[in-house]
């Protein structure tokens, strides 16, 4: 993809809703602001109909579902989904990255390897799933839809 074109469809600033989010552990808000700085390093964001960017991200939840306020210039629309689908990902997500945090302070390199692994496979299921999602409506590179996934899971933990 040529610079110009990454530079045009982008995202400039990612914010999740305040009031989505609750108390959470020093593991997870460092999980959420690495996600939040890797996505706002590199990303492809192109909302359907723009014609270009930068754009700016709110990311909040409303009576169940996943709303994501894009706005740029010439460009502003909310797209809500349903998180239906994800929950199952999400449930399975949580367990094995809590895994992995009590792995890490207490396992051997090969356990955390393996449930690295595992997690790092989940989050690739709900990359995808995100960017199956989000088709007719923004499309987005793996990375980014990894970024946004970790993100999503970010509105949904609970301390």
């Amino acid at each position: 993809m040529a610079d110009d074109d990454r530079q045009m469809h982008r995202l400039q600033t990612v914010e999740l809703d305040e009031e989505s989010l609750a108390a959470v552990s020093r593991d997870q808000e460092q999980e959420r602001q690495i996600a939040i700085f890797d996505l706002l390093e590199e990303n492809h964001f192109h909302p359907e109909g723009a014609a270009r960017g930068p754009y700016d991200l709110k990311m909040a939840l409303v009576e169940n579902r996943l709303v994501l306020d894009v706005r740029g210039p010439d460009y502003e629309k909310r797209h809500i989904l349903s998180l239906s689908p994800f929950r199952s990902l999400i449930k399975d997500y949580f367990m094995i990255c809590e895994s992995y945090y009590q792995a890490i302070r207490n396992s051997t390199p090969s356990q955390i390897e393996a449930l690295d692994m595992g997690r790092r496979g989940l989050h690739n299921e709900g990359s995808q799933l995100l960017q199956t999602r989000l088709a007719g409506k923004v499309e987005t590179d793996t990375d980014t839809a990894r970024r946004l996934f970790t993100l999503i899971c970010a509105l949904h933990w609970r301390g």
